[in-house]
């Protein structure tokens, strides 16, 4: 199976602009940015969606969670806001079958998103 490009860049086998890293994720600019600030939280472990998340990964999942909050406040989001967004399936807009988080922030987002 060959590796997403989520695997290749926290390989550094492609290049990415990293906000923040640790044991179990990585977080990077998005290269096509659909807000202000658009960074994308990626645990180094493939879960290929959320939907395919099982309960033993319930750590990982919230410290995904908190990171993604923690990241946010440290790029300035916490006073104007922030949106956390995961995508599962084609219908969803998943591209990239890698569990990933966004954090989007730095312009006032629309809702309904779709």
């Amino acid at each position: 199976m060959s590796k997403t490009i989520f695997e290749k860049i926290i390989a550094r086998e492609i290049p990415g602009d990293f906000l923040y890293e640790d044991d179990l994720c990585a977080c990077f600019r998005d290269i096509n940015p659909g807000a202000p600030v658009h960074l994308l939280l990626v645990p180094k472990r493939l879960i290929p969606r959320i939907a395919e998340a099982q309960d033993g990964d319930q750590e990982l999942l919230g410290h995904l969670l908190l990171t993604a909050r923690r990241v946010a406040l440290e790029q300035g989001l916490g006073e104007t806001g922030f949106r956390l967004v995961i995508n599962n399936g084609s219908d969803g807009g998943e591209t990239v079958p890698h569990l990933h988080i966004h954090i989007l922030g730095g312009r006032e987002l629309d809702w309904p998103p779709g």
